[in-house]
């Protein structure tokens, strides 16, 4: 049996930001739900997450995982101060608490569960992740004896000279036997550089202590300013394009193209450079996405092209074409071999099977039918300055160009709408509807001269 612990209490005034650091975006999910997510395959009994720097924006923020429990750290002394606040929730528990710190989104579910084995089949009582850095500056250093048992662990601003030259760095990921470190927590001593009480002052005084080298060093970058976030992303991106290459997806030029972590993908597509895709977006197999777009929070099905084209919050149908130009928003659902094509946008509208939006034409807030023709410039008027209005295409209804449907107004099955046209009325099925004044031609006219 295992408890979660994840430290989110820090202010990470270096973030220079009005949100918590922890809920700062990384690839699709935040700061926290990394951590939280790289615990899944532990099945951890309890997830409880230590809040205090706008602790009510974090529970808002997370609200959707239910799972969770918060414990608040009114006064950040550290993170030995963050534990010991476990300690009523945590009376009569007799399993081990993993720690982790809720700023180093790239740790592994591997990492943790190398940790956890080596911590149980020890029978240690704590037990800490390390890595080797050419550079550890910033790291608290680990000083180890035979078979890695931990001696001291020295904070990088409390470290000497020599000290400082030890490459062997505290990840910041423990695990511990709850009730050998319940027993020392009260008596942490409050006498380091920053006035804060260490839990890596619990690692050395509880008996066994371990350590457990991480194989990727990347794993334990931590993230507390901006420049830190943007060297993380880097490292997150190209462990999801590798994922989805060695998986069967073509990625032309890779270090173009970004991906959530939360994107799906199938094997046999094509993802052309410049193109990124957020959210919970799905790309099913045959597609070939890009260059540049962008598709958000959207999915799109089989042998679909997408080019130079932005879709969010939408669908797109098998055998369909978007593009190039076009723009899809707001709840759009385009059927099975359609085309959308150059300068068209649509928002909040379902387009049937076989149906063509080809060029420079608006639909808002419509629904339209199979095998449609939209043409050139054609629009749907849908708002009257105070509230939006549908507009209903039927079946089979072909537009002229630069016809403009104002709404709310019904076309019928088998309508065609002559060029020019601004409807204004229900049209009925079998009809041609022609609304624009009649032709004028004066011979001769000139314009009178002053």
């Amino acid at each position: 049996m295992v408890v979660a612990a994840i430290l989110a209490a820090g202010c990470g005034t270096r973030m220079n930001s009005e949100i918590p650091k922890v809920l700062h975006s990384l690839g699709g999910k935040s700061l926290l739900e990394h951590v939280i997510d790289s615990l899944k395959p532990l099945s951890p009994s309890r997830y409880m997450v230590i809040v205090g720097h706008q602790a009510q924006t974090i529970r808002s923020a997370m609200q959707f995982r239910p799972e969770l429990e918060f414990v608040e750290q009114t006064e950040q002394l550290g993170t030995g101060h963050a534990i010991k606040q476990l300690l009523p929730y945590l009376q009569n528990y007799q399993g081990d608490v993993l720690v982790l710190n809720g700023d180093v989104p790239l740790i592994s579910s591997n990492s943790i569960l190398k940790l956890l084995k080596t911590h149980q089949q020890n029978h240690n009582a704590a037990t800490i992740l390390t890595a080797r850095l050419n550079n550890p500056k910033g790291y608290g250093r680990v000083f180890c004896g035979s078979n890695n048992l931990v001696e001291q662990i020295v904070e990088d601003r409390d470290c000497n000279a020599i000290q400082r030259q030890n490459s062997l760095v505290n990840a910041g990921v423990y695990c511990f036997h709850w009730r050998k470190l319940a027993k020392i927590l009260p008596d942490l001593q409050l006498n380091h550089a920053q006035d804060e009480y260490y839990i890596t002052d619990a690692v050395t005084q509880v008996v066994p202590s371990m350590s457990v080298d991480i194989e990727d060093y990347q794993e334990i970058l931590g993230v507390n300013n901006r420049i830190q976030l943007a060297s993380a992303y880097k490292v997150l991106q190209n462990r999801i394009r590798e994922k989805w290459m060695m998986a069967g997806v073509t990625l032309i030029d890779p270090s173009s193209i970004t991906i959530d972590e939360t994107v799906e993908l199938h094997i046999g597509s094509v993802i052309e450079p410049q193109t990124h895709l957020r959210g919970n977006t799905l790309i099913e197999s045959g597609c070939r996405i890009g260059p540049g777009s962008l598709i958000e929070n959207s999915q799109i099905g089989k042998n679909v092209t997408v080019q130079y084209s932005v879709i969010t919050d939408s669908s797109v149908s098998d055998c369909t074409r978007i593009g190039p130009y076009a723009h899809l928003r707001g709840c759009v659902n385009v059927g099975e071999n359609c085309r959308v094509g150059n300068f068209v946008e649509l928002k909040n509208t379902q387009l049937g099977n076989y149906s063509n939006v080809a060029h420079l034409s608006y639909l808002g807030d419509t629904v339209a039918g199979d095998q449609i023709n939209i043409g050139a410039g054609t629009i749907t008027a849908n708002y009257d300055g105070v509230n939006k209005h549908k507009t209903i295409i039927g079946n089979r209804i072909k537009t002229g160009s630069n016809s403009v449907l104002v709404a709310p107004v019904r076309l019928g099955d088998d309508v065609y709408v002559a060029a020019g046209s601004t409807v204004t009325g229900d049209v009925p099925n079998d009809s041609l509807v022609i609304a624009r004044a009649r032709q004028i031609v004066k011979p001769g006219w000139r314009m009178k001269k002053e």
